[in-house]
């Protein structure tokens, strides 16, 4: 199959954003979504779905995931799976196994957990009184949050809900079903490839070693499943790349045509996450800079790459200042010529401001 870039580009943008569905088919489709806890202006997870499923306001994925069947579980990164997928990698082996003291109070956690359902954080830390510890980025935490944590990680635990964005736990019951090792690895890539193609092979090698975190069991068959993908998926060379693909899609087919819409995206929406393929794609240089210090800053703390038809354009940084949605828009390259872009861009801004819910929409600085 004869492949060019362009074709690449707007196969890449045609094929994850499909017309919008229900909340439990989206999550379906995508495999997996991110999540970030920042909010500018919305979550990431909420920024990702509302432009996939119909009528998706800000905090649905939250207010509805008890009934829904999805898991909040690592992956290649923290987010929401389907449960089905959660399951290929439990029972979950850390690389790090607890000391005898941690195993006795996660024990006892269970115990609790078990005896009352479903609990919050402050409940343990209440009951338990396990102090502070230092955590990973050198501040300080709840020693039973952060132990609630490794619960979860390791399949002990999942999250029932969420209360004011804190995770509450409930035991975790999963069935225990026979799973061949090499096959679920498998799965688990078709997860990946079908987010995020198409892949150029430097990307599927990095999320192959990302799923290292959802999967740390099965770190030593990750060589083997990557020759299992050479036959699997299809693959070809477009210029001086490898690029890979479900195999039964075609990139050059006119299903992927793109529409004169604006999207402003999350910073981890499946189109923009890979860093590499962004920039082959639209040739300039974007980052999540939300860590990054204020002086540092090029694009701003939470930029939102700014889609025009199958071409990311720009960027916005988008916050509600008195109930009205404010845009800072910024380009690559200038604004698209396309007498149709302005309008394109402000129906995106009260898209955004409908989804926030703001009553008093107020767009500025769209220019």
């Amino acid at each position: 199959m004869t492949v060019t870039l362009a074709q690449l580009r707007r196969y890449a943008v045609g094929r994850t954003l499909f017309r919008p569905t229900t909340l439990p088919r989206a999550i379906e489709k995508l495999g997996f979504v991110q999540a970030d806890p920042i909010r500018q202006p919305a979550r990431a997870q909420d920024l990702i779905l509302r432009h996939r499923v119909a009528g998706y306001r800000a905090g649905d994925l939250e207010r509805r995931y008890s009934r829904l069947a999805v898991e909040e579980d690592a992956f290649v990164n923290y987010g929401y799976l389907p449960r089905g997928t959660s399951t290929l990698m439990h029972p979950r082996e850390p690389r790090r196994a607890w000391d005898p003291a941690t195993a006795l109070k996660a024990d006892a956690i269970l115990e609790f957990v078990r005896a009352r359902g479903t609990v919050h954080p402050r409940e343990v830390e209440d009951h338990f009184q396990h102090g502070r510890v230092t955590n990973w980025f050198g501040g300080s935490s709840n020693a039973s949050t952060q132990l609630l944590d490794g619960m979860h990680y390791r399949g002990l635990l999942r999250v029932a809900s969420r209360a004011s964005g804190t995770r509450t736990y409930a035991l975790a019951d999963r069935p225990e079903v026979a799973v061949d090792p090499d096959a679920a690895y498998d799965m688990l890539l078709d997860v990946i490839v079908g987010l995020y193609a198409p892949l150029p092979r430097r990307s599927l090698l990095q999320l192959s070693t990302l799923l290292g975190y959802g999967a740390p069991q099965w770190k030593n068959r990750r060589a083997e499943a990557l020759r299992r993908a050479e036959t699997r998926y299809a693959w070809s060379r477009i210029e001086n790349l490898d690029w890979c693909w479900p195999a039964d899609e075609d990139p050059t087919g006119t299903r992927w045509a793109t529409k004169p819409v604006v999207r402003l995206l999350a910073p981890f929406d499946p189109i923009v996450w890979d860093r590499y393929r962004f920039e082959r794609f639209w040739g300039w240089e974007y980052k999540f800079e939300a860590y990054t210090p204020a002086a540092k800053r090029v694009r701003g703390y939470y930029s939102l790459p700014l889609l025009w038809r199958d071409k990311v354009v720009g960027w916005a940084n988008v916050s509600v200042v008195a109930g009205a949605l404010v845009a800072d828009v910024g380009y690559a390259s200038g604004p698209p010529a396309d007498p149709g872009y302005p309008a394109a861009l402000d129906a995106e801004l009260a898209a955004l401001g409908t989804f926030l819910g703001l009553d008093d929409l107020q767009p500025t600085g769209s220019g």
